[in-house]
């Protein structure tokens, strides 16, 4: 080996991290989480969204001290003093800032409360639709042949359920005696989270199990395989990693869907009981008296439209930034 080979390698050796260009300057290593995160960042629209969904959340955990600062009543206190000389609400004042509905209650209080019921709801439902369809979308992808068929066509059975009749079934089946299951679920939140998350799972599991399908063919699979690495193993340590991007983007994108869901089901009176707040109640509500107050519609259903958007955006943002193929 000569001098001049010898040189070029300790060079090589001392600046492994780095690549030097003609001009000089030098191009630095990303790991894939630095350019997900540069990629995201330069999207504005999802930064915003992002901090959005970051207040609403500190305003959902921080419910009761941030409606004590404000100086409003708790959602539930009823002051007949509130409203008008012909008993009917009153609206935006500096004593109530989003105006009462028609038992005094303040909208404002309300709005607040209503959004640890959506989050909680949201967040819970679909946290437990990911475990599920991912876990069932590997074993089909992976295994194939029987196995898939079957859960295949437990799939499609429910998504064959239409989610609003699930839950009007479920909700007058399980308010009588002790509800169903021995008491497990009775209407209310544990109700809209077992539908919601029923009529969920199955999306994001026909989605891992496409990929899945295009994993278990790759080259490490077959190396895991051949160093008689168990299956539960391979789908665990080799193909989940590789599934955390979908999993994460599709996660993103069904968190919003199901905020509309429980919305509409407190709508329909099957979800959220009185007297706890909820955006979708409050709708409902409001929908006989909007010609009069329009500040009850208006206050929840504007929380509930920023909601959706700002959690959609994000799950754009996520899938652009994700996207390997992406240009920023």
């Amino acid at each position: 080996m000569t001098s001049g080979t010898t040189e070029l390698l300790a060079e090589h050796d001392t600046h492994v991290d780095t690549i030097e260009i003609s001009t000089g300057g030098e191009i630095t290593a990303r790991s894939p989480m630095q350019l997900f995160w540069r990629r995201f960042r330069s999207d504005r629209v999802a930064m915003v969204s992002m901090v959005f969904i970051f207040l609403l959340i500190l305003v959902a955990i921080f419910a009761g001290p941030l409606t004590h600062l404000l100086g409003v009543p708790g959602p539930n206190d009823q002051n007949l003093g509130a409203l008008d000389a012909f008993g009917q609400p009153t609206g935006p004042t500096s004593a109530h800032p989003f105006g009462v509905d028609d038992l005094g209650r303040d909208i404002l209080a309300r709005t607040i409360y209503g959004s640890q019921v959506s989050l909680e709801i949201a967040f819970i439902s679909t946290g437990i639709a990911v475990v599920i369809g991912t876990l069932i979308g590997m074993a089909a992808g992976y295994f194939r042949g029987w196995v898939d068929s079957l859960l295949a066509r437990l799939m499609d059975i429910f998504l064959a359920f239409p989610i609003l009749l699930l839950a009007i079934g479920m909700a007058a089946a399980c308010s009588l005696g002790k509800g169903c299951l021995g008491g497990l679920i009775t209407p209310g939140r544990v109700t809209l989270i077992v539908v919601i998350a029923l009529s969920s799972w199955p999306y994001i599991g026909r989605i891992i199990r496409g990929q899945t399908l295009s994993l278990r063919e790759k080259e490490f699979v077959e190396a895991a395989r051949s160093l008689g690495a168990s299956h539960w193993r391979i789908m665990l340590r080799e193909i989940l990693p590789n599934l955390v991007a979908p999993i994460i983007v599709y996660t993103s994108l069904v968190l919003p869907t199901n905020v509309l869901y429980e919305a509409a089901l407190s709508f329909l009176g099957v979800g959220i009981q009185p007297p706890t707040a909820s955006w979708g109640q409050m709708i409902a509500q409001a929908s006989s008296t909007f010609d009069t107050a329009w500040w009850y519609m208006v206050f929840p259903g504007a929380a509930l439209v920023l909601t959706v958007l700002a959690f959609n955006l994000i799950g754009d943002g996520l899938q652009d930034a994700l996207n390997p193929r992406s240009g920023r």
